[in-house]
Formats: C-alpha cells, sequence, structure tokens
C-alpha cells in the first residue's frame, strides 16, 4: 500500500496501537507489560515448532524443565501450561506441516498400545460414581495419562532418529547442570526474594528443617529435585562405564557426582531408591558378571556405612538419608498408618475415589472429604486411592510390561554406544519406578516428560541399531 497517498495513516495507526498498548497496561498492569513483551517471542517460536515437531518435542522438555521454577518469579502467567503449549504444537504441526513425512508404521507397536488402554481407563473414571469434579478430572488426568498419551507417539513419530536420542540426553545433562549450579547457589550463597516469597507461602516448614535448608533448585519442591537429580545421575553414571572416548567419560562421572551430591543436598530420603535400584537394574540389563559383583559390593558398602555405623553423622544431609533405613522413623510409621487408612475406605471401591480427588487437587476441588485430606504420599498410593486396586494393578502391569520389553529390545542391540545410551535411560526408569513407592514422581514434570520419551526409544531400538551403525562407530 502506497501510505503517501494517506499522509494521516501512519501516525494515526501509531496512536490506535499506542491507546491499546495503553489500555492493556492500565488494566492488567505488570501481567499486560509482561505479555506484550513474550508474546512476539511466543509466536516466532510457536511458528518454529509447527515446522519442526521433532524440535518441538525438545521445547516441550525444556519447559517442563524451567517452567515450575519460573513461576515463583512470574506468579500472574500460567506457565504450568507451556507444556501444554509446546505438545499442542507438535500434534498441529503433525497436521498441517509438509517438511517432515508422517510414517504410521512407528505406531504398529505395543507401546502405542499399553499407552491408548491407560488413557481410555483414565477416561473411564469420568463415570465413577465416587468422583467429585469433572473439572479435577481434566486437570489432574494431564499427569496421569495424558502427557503419557501425547509424549509416546509424537516420539515415535517424529524424534525417532538417533540425532533425536541424543539430543534428549544433551538436554537432560545441560539442564540438570544448571540445576545443580542453581541448587547450589542456593545453599551456599542463599536464596533470593522469590525463593523465600515461596517458602513463606507455605513451603518452609517442609523444605527448612533444623535450621538446614532443603534444596529445591528451579523444580516443584525438594523431593522432585532430588528424585529428578538422581534420575539424571543414574543416567550419567551408566555413560561414564560406557564405551566411549576417555574425555566424554570423564565428563560424564563428573556430572554424575555433581547429581549425587545434589541429591544428598535435597535432603530427599526416597531419592535414595533411584540409585540403588537404578544399579541394579543396570547391573542386570549389563549382564555383566564381573561388574555385577563390583557393584552388588559397593552397593553393600553404602547400605552398612548408612544403616549400621554413625559416621559423618554431624552433617545434616547424612544424617537424613540415614533415617530412611530406620524402622522406627517417624515419618515411615506416619506413611504406614496413611496407606491402612487408605486400605480401609477403598475396601468397598475397586474403581477408587475419582481422578483428582487427593493430594494437591483433591484439597483444590473437593476439600474437606477423606482422599483430599489424607496424604498419599507415594504414586502409587495415589492411583490406589483415585483409580482403585483395577487402576493400580493395570498401571503397575502396564509399567512392568514396558520395563521387561525394553530389556528384551536392548539385549538385541549391537552397537555398543547406542546399547550404553539405552541402558543409561533404563536404569533411570526404573530407579524412578521405584522411588515411586516412597513419593509421587512419575506424573510429575520434567521427569515425567524424560520417561515416556525413554520408554519411545526402548522400543525404537531396533530401528535405531540400523541406523547408519558404520556413521555412529566413526563419530563416537
Amino acid at each position: 500500500m502506497d501510505y503517501s497517498r494517506y499522509p494521516i495513516g501512519i501516525p494515526l495507526t501509531g496512536l490506535v496501537l499506542a491507546l491499546l498498548i495503553s489500555l492493556i497496561v492500565a488494566y492488567t498492569g505488570i501481567l499486560g507489560v509482561g505479555a506484550l513483551t513474550i508474546l512476539p517471542f511466543a509466536a516466532l517460536l510457536f511458528l518454529f515448532m509447527l515446522s519442526h515437531p521433532n524440535k518441538a518435542l525438545i521445547v516441550a522438555l525444556v519447559f517442563a524443565f524451567v517452567s515450575i521454577g519460573a513461576s515463583r518469579y512470574i506468579p500472574s502467567l500460567p506457565l504450568g501450561l507451556s507444556v501444554d503449549f509446546a505438545l499442542v504444537a507438535v500434534i498441529l504441526s503433525a497436521l498441517f506441516h509438509t517438511k517432515v513425512k508422517t510414517d504410521f508404521r512407528y505406531l504398529k507397536n505395543s507401546l502405542f498400545g499399553v499407552t491408548l488402554l491407560w488413557m481410555m481407563y483414565n477416561i473411564a473414571e469420568l463415570f465413577n460414581p465416587e468422583a467429585r469434579s469433572v473439572t479435577a478430572w481434566v486437570y489432574a488426568v494431564r499427569g496421569t495419562a495424558l502427557y503419557m498419551l501425547l509424549t509416546v507417539p509424537l516420539t515415535l513419530l517424529y524424534a525417532h532418529k538417533r540425532k533425536d536420542l541424543d539430543r534428549l540426553i544433551k538436554i537432560i545433562l545441560l539442564f540438570s547442570i544448571l540445576a545443580s549450579f542453581w541448587g547450589l547457589r542456593q545453599y551456599y550463597i542463599g536464596l533470593d526474594g522469590a525463593e523465600n516469597r515461596w517458602l513463606d507461602a507455605g513451603s518452609r516448614s517442609t523444605h527448612v528443617l533444623f535450621g538446614n535448608l532443603r534444596v529445591f533448585s528451579f523444580f516443584s519442591d525438594a523431593g522432585q529435585f532430588g528424585a529428578g537429580i538422581a534420575h539424571s545421575g543414574m543416567i550419567a553414571l551408566v555413560l561414564a562405564l560406557g564405551p566411549f572416548t576417555l574425555k566424554k567419560r570423564i565428563f560424564f562421572a563428573l556430572c554424575a557426582l555433581l547429581f549425587f551430591y545434589l541429591m544428598i543436598m535435597s535432603g530427599t530420603r526416597g531419592a535414595l531408591m533411584v540409585p540403588v535400584a537404578g544399579t541394579l537394574a543396570y547391573l542386570f540389563a549389563s549382564k555383566n558378571f564381573k561388574l555385577m559383583t563390583l557393584g552388588l559390593a559397593s552397593l553393600a558398602i553404602v547400605f552398612v556405612f548408612l544403616k549400621f555405623t554413625s559416621i559423618g553423622n554431624d552433617v545434616y544431609q547424612i544424617r537424613r538419608l540415614r533415617s530412611a533405613l530406620d524402622p522406627n522413623d517417624a515419618s515411615l510409621n506416619v506413611r504406614l498408618a496413611n496407606k491402612a487408612k487408605f486400605s480401609e475406605y477403598l475396601k468397598t471401591r475397586p474403581f477408587g475415589g475419582g481422578i483428582g480427588t487427593s493430594g494437591f487437587w483433591g484439597q483444590r476441588f473437593s476439600p474437606g472429604t477423606f482422599l483430599a485430606e489424607t496424604p498419599n504420599d507415594s504414586w502409587f498410593i495415589k492411583i490406589w486411592a483415585e483409580m482403585g486396586v483395577v487402576g493400580l494393578s493395570l498401571h503397575v502391569s502396564i509399567l512392568a510390561f514396558i520395563a521387561l520389553m525394553a530389556l528384551f529390545k536392548i539385549w538385541k542391540v549391537e552397537n555398543p554406544q547406542l546399547k550404553q545410551k539405552l541402558l543409561g535411560l533404563f536404569a533411570g526408569y526404573v530407579g524412578i519406578a521405584a522411588a515411586s513407592i516412597g513419593n509421587p514422581l512419575l506424573g510429575q514434570m520434567p521427569t515425567g516428560l524424560i520417561l515416556y520419551m525413554s520408554w519411545a526409544y526402548f522400543f525404537l531400538a531396533e530401528d535405531l541399531d540400523k541406523e547408519n551403525n558404520k556413521e555412529i562407530m566413526n563419530n563416537e
């Protein structure tokens, strides 16, 4: 358009835009300023993801790492929905993109089948007569099934190359390193204003014990951080034992040491199960009997150190880890008492009390009820409480099936570097599954998204092994 013909057009347009921006800022305050600042970047990112579905999955993983921590600084923005935003972008990209060919052959496997089965059961829970709120179901089902349903097939379809697997591992290690240094800053330098406000809002009683801070980094809480960083530590440890260059192995070993140190600093006792169960899983899956003997001996030494000595008791973090092995621990006894209450309540409720009726969502949408007011303290207790013994049995069966299939598929992999990477993800998966017995970890971000993508790579093992095997050997 020739604006020279309309001399007042440009200034008039600018004046209208200025007035609109002023009105937005006047009515929304700092939220409006933030939205106006972020909106152009969000639009560009969205357009980028529409044409790059595999990279959109990585964006979702990045959001899963940082969105909860960022919400402490910008509480007025719904950053918790950023993962949903990224996954929706992948779906839209799958529907409308033209750059990447969609090969639905990748969905012809049992992993996609059990994922659909689990989602169908979650949908059936809408008709549970004990359920209190459809709105609660909508919020809670994201963590229990929806993210799984979205992530698994999208990974199978659009992130099924070796470079996608490598990118996943790099993102895990990079953001775990950032989270570790963020946690070290919290402990040794101090918390900033946003973190202190978060503690004062109700988390101080659980994150500052006897004057000692339980490091939470930019995760949702110390429990999730401890287990999540231990998960990354398990992956790094297995990679450090793999057939890579000495330089890479040293880097992986240093990462593992850093991550496990931060696991201890989180004061999360249940996170100890991640390296214990993960190490046992790796030793079994590797079928290296010399390494298995050495690993079992190392675990025995750690157990004896924590259980039968008082060495290091003057260090709070070690003392707290040691309490995880104390059968008389007060916290353990409270958990056992709560479990007995759930058992009695669920005797006549084989399908549970309904999705979203326990924990945080229960307190928000059905306060005062038994399930909302009784802490479940465990992922599996949560599933049992909300979906009953039927749902729990189905869920455990699916998790066990995925683990067994992963083993069989990894054992068939010929490329040693690829096998070690998959073994690292497998050890991390088993470790988180075991730790979820004592903490609600499986559906939490970013751990849940990492696990769902890991599952896809287990079932893609044969295709990954066939892909440019000679190139892999030369590059690594």
